[in-house]
């Protein structure tokens, strides 16, 4: 476990001041660009390709929300969250998730101290000792390596922004940012997340191999004595005025429709409803659909595409850009789909094909 190295102010008293003219909103948009492309060649400077996955975490860290990374070991993941961190002026924190990690590892607990009175005597007191939770980046490495009470832990963190401790609660810094990792070969040893969980996860992104001239580049960055040097780009405040930013991109009601959409049709016909929308392959592979998260990770991602590429209002094609770290981990195969090799990206894929623009 590694505690934080570079403690920063905490902007929870921060109000970032709404834009109201268009001259102002078209300042801010061009700043948050800058901004963002600041912090992705700072990024690019440790790692070698991924931009999708780049850009996957960066739009989670703009709109408030978290990550889980996953993929093989040793393709990057870790690096890039190290990367990010050191990129941005925020307290860091990692944790390594192990099967005998307690909550209490996590979140901290409260010990007996000792201090001096006003007469010379000594007095015990209790004090909470704060976890590596209290940062505002946290890598919880091999997420999937703890046990599922120590994975519960994080469930308030993440979705309250706040631990509760002996009755006591004791609110996170602002911005607060987890980005998770998992392994998906190896089954000795690990506890699967609980949906629940995996919901409370802004996106999903799969980290896949890299490529010959890539793995090239890795080699020559890392075989020479080469040593990039990161500097911070971002404060805290200004993050937290972007997101508030982005929270103010137009959306059209029948753009937010379509969204509604997408994710109902993820939703199979059964004895609690569902189906209105739901494809021939929804109905016959999956069990549980995408829950109103899914709703929300799909606009407010649409939003951050949209304006970093420049326009007022979200796009159908920002929305279906997103579909597959959106949804892919908030739906759950049945049997037969997990029986005959179904993934939850064909049936998002099958859902981006069939699906009208146009309500019916």
């Amino acid at each position: 476990m590694e505690l934080p190295g570079r403690r920063c102010p905490d902007f929870r008293s921060i109000r970032p001041m709404p834009v109201t003219t268009p001259d102002e909103a078209k300042a801010a948009a061009a700043q948050f660009k800058a901004d963002y492309q600041a912090v992705r060649a700072q990024i690019a400077k440790a790692v070698v390709g991924h931009d999708d996955i780049v850009d996957g975490v960066l739009t989670c860290l703009f709109v408030g929300g978290h990550a889980l990374l996953e993929g093989v070991p040793g393709i990057g993941k870790t690096l890039l969250i190290r990367t990010l961190a050191r990129a941005l002026d925020l307290s860091f924190s990692r944790i390594q998730f192990t099967p005998d990690l307690m909550p209490a590892d996590i979140s901290g607990t409260t010990v007996v101290v000792e201090i001096d009175t006003s007469d010379g005597r000594k007095e015990r007191q209790f004090r909470f000792q704060q976890g590596p939770i209290f940062a505002q980046i946290v890598l919880a490495d091999e997420i999937n390596r703890a046990t599922p009470k120590t994975q519960s832990a994080l469930l308030e963190a993440m979705q309250e922004r706040s631990v509760t401790v002996a009755g006591t609660t004791h609110p996170l810094p602002r911005p607060f940012f987890v980005m998770a990792t998992q392994n998906p070969i190896e089954q000795e040893g690990t506890y699967p997340l609980p949906e629940a969980q995996l919901d409370r996860f802004f996106f999903k992104l799969l980290v896949g191999y890299s490529g010959r001239s890539e793995l090239s580049e890795i080699l020559n960055r890392t075989t020479t004595g080469h040593d990039p040097v990161v500097e911070p780009v971002l404060s805290g405040g200004k993050i937290l005025e972007h997101q508030a930013l982005i929270r103010q991109v137009a959306i059209a009601p029948h753009i937010q429709d379509y969204a509604v959409r997408m994710v109902m049709a993820t939703h199979p016909k059964g004895p609690h409803g569902g189906g209105e929308f739901a494809t021939p392959m929804v109905n016959q592979y999956v069990r549980v659909g995408a829950s109103p998260r899914a709703a929300q990770a799909l606009v407010l991602a649409g939003k951050c595409r949209a304006l970093l590429d420049g326009r007022p209002a979200v796009a159908i094609e920002d929305l279906r850009a997103v579909a597959l770290p959106a949804l892919r981990h908030r739906l759950i195969l049945n049997f037969e789909g997990e029986a005959e090799g179904v993934t939850a990206d064909g049936v998002v894929n099958n859902v981006i094909e069939t699906l009208p623009i146009d309500a019916p």
